[in-house]
């Protein structure tokens, strides 16, 4: 059994949609970030970079979310989260992967965490320059559904959809949501019609999209 130490909607989501999806038994256990208890001594043994998600597989402490995206999918062949060893399909899959982990969630931190930038509030243009810089990669990846889609390998659903969707929903504050791009819209809806998606609302109280 799995046991994912996670915050509602923060990253950890990816990694409990993989698993709902999935359909294996797990345990939850919260990590309330409005309590700072990701610094907690206890949860640093056992993710040193106090935050979330962890997950821990086989008894040892696994973090990083697009990471745990990967092991997951790779475990569990059967949920088709993730095309098969030696496709073209399974090398695009792992370079939306990591494209969206290294170009979308860093550049989120910046926006939500404006003192890793050395600002309790960034300044205008910082936060106009961070904003600008999201809108470009929704261009980007709205140019490629747009002509590939309507999933980010096509025809078909796989486990980085639900990457994608979770960081189209952390923009629905934002002066310009990711929905707003008709084709990053019509993948979303797609994914948050899906079973894993209603129950993960289920589970952990969660209400706007």
């Amino acid at each position: 059994m799995y046991t994912l130490y996670y915050s509602p909607a923060t990253a950890s989501m990816v990694v409990h949609l993989a698993l709902l999806e999935i359909g294996v038994p797990y345990q939850l256990k919260l990590v309330d970030i409005e309590k700072q208890e990701q610094f907690d001594d206890e949860y640093l043994k056992l993710n040193p970079g106090g935050k979330v998600p962890t997950l821990i597989i086989d008894g040892r402490a696994v973090y990083e979310s697009g990471a745990l995206l990967i092991i997951l999918a790779e475990r569990h062949p059967e949920a088709k989260l993730i095309p098969p060893s030696g496709t073209p399909e399974r090398e695009q899959w792992l370079q939306w992967t990591v494209f969206l982990s290294n170009a979308l969630m860093s550049t989120y931190r910046f926006w939500f965490y404006p003192q890793e930038l050395g600002h309790q509030e960034s300044p205008p243009e910082i936060r106009t320059a961070i904003q600008h810089k999201i809108e470009g990669l929704w261009e980007r990846i709205e140019a490629h559904l747009s002509a590939h889609g309507p999933y980010l390998l096509g025809k078909e659903f796989s486990g980085v959809d639900l990457l994608l969707t979770m960081l189209m929903r952390w923009s629905r504050n934002m002066p310009r949501p990711a929905t707003e791009w008709p084709a990053l819209k019509r993948q979303a809806d797609m994914v948050r019609a899906r079973p894993s998606w209603k129950k993960l609302y289920e589970l952990e109280s969660l209400k706007e999209w």
